[in-house]
């Protein structure tokens, strides 16, 4: 405990010199799409030429935000290009802890709110419409490398995708991973207390012929050349052959204290068995939850939370004597930087 606290602190006092050395920008601008009725919150983090004093992006009484500059001019050069996608029932700033660090890193991080799946828009029709969770992913790329003026010029061939739960089956989609409805269907009648198989069947994407045909089909986007899953669900769905012959090396982090509804063997660990093993790295963070992998909560936060819906304060927990999530995530951090630096090298 000694060693996580001192970890903790020195994160707490060398935070603020690592900001001004390396400052963030951040902007929000909201997407149309008037062929899908599907308009997109999109949320940019990136490397900024700024002596402006920042401010705190997506910290509310619940969870801590990071700081960043809004509408800061980007920093020259060309920098490596991250896009986001939360979970089911999350939002953009869920990750804004990696947002944040990843930018100051250098790289320009670009992230969504998914519609009909976010903390605020659960609306059914919206939900079930899955297959269009990654083409909002690229919807996403096509904006950042539209607008370089905006957010910086994006390196050519550098390109990765990062999800955490439902947003991690959205990134193997995005990288070429191919899902079987039926195939799913029937494992999660091995399975049915599995997260994926709750929300799948509340989602209920395959209801229809032709939302089966498009949840089976390619939602790949080739821009994308490295992808990073955070304790993803519905692995299970993935077809074999697809997941043999992903084309991108992939870096799958699970949250090692099991649950009832997310049991790293039955998803992550299993899901690793089947990609290609030269370009796959598994690491498995004994002391981290699910949730782990969301944005810390403040003092009062859990409180908080079970007022308005009893039961989700878990969402503030780490596993039994873990080590402070701020320790956890430099933890997640240093993983996906270092994979994300071995996947652009030349």
């Amino acid at each position: 405990m000694k060693t996580a606290l001192h970890a903790l602190l020195l994160l707490c006092l060398t935070a603020p010199a690592f900001a001004a050395e390396n400052p963030v920008g951040f902007n929000t601008v909201t997407l149309p799409d008037a062929q899908n009725n599907r308009p997109l919150e999109l949320a940019v983090w990136y490397p900024a030429t700024t002596t402006a004093t920042p401010t705190l992006i997506a910290d509310n009484a619940v969870f801590i935000g990071a700081l960043a500059v809004p509408d800061a001019p980007p920093a020259a050069g060309e920098h490596p290009l991250v896009v986001l996608s939360h979970g089911y029932g999350g939002n953009w700033g869920n990750q804004v802890w990696l947002a944040s660090a990843l930018a100051h890193q250098g790289y320009i991080v670009a992230a969504v709110n998914h519609p009909g799946t976010t903390s605020k828009d659960r609306n059914p029709h919206t939900a079930a419409q899955l297959w269009l969770r990654p083409t909002d992913l690229s919807r996403a790329i096509d904006a950042v490398l539209a607008q370089p003026k905006a957010f910086g010029a994006v390196a050519a061939g550098q390109i990765a995708a990062v999800g955490h739960s439902l947003g991690g089956w959205t990134v193997l989609e995005t990288a070429g991973a191919r899902f079987d409805p039926d195939l799913f269907s029937r494992d999660c009648s091995a399975h049915p207390k599995l997260g994926g198989c709750i929300g799948y069947q509340a989602m209920n994407p395959a209801g229809t012929p032709a939302g089966k045909a498009r949840l089976a089909a390619d939602l790949s986007d080739k821009r994308v050349s490295a992808i990073v899953s955070l304790d993803l669900g519905l692995s299970r769905g993935f077809t074999d052959m697809s997941l043999a012959t992903l084309p991108v090396p992939a870096l799958v982090i699970a949250g090692g204290v099991p649950s009832e509804d997310m049991d790293p063997q039955l998803e992550s660990a299993a899901l690793v068995k089947r990609l290609p093993e030269a370009t796959t790295k598994y690491v498995e963070i004994a002391d981290a939850t699910h949730f782990s992998f969301m944005s810390i909560c403040k003092p009062g936060g859990m409180a908080l939370i079970e007022e308005s819906s009893p039961g989700d304060g878990m969402i503030c927990r780490d596993g039994e004597g873990a080590r402070p999530r701020a320790v956890i995530q430099q933890q997640v951090v240093g993983l996906i930087s270092e994979f994300l630096r071995q996947s652009f090298r030349p």
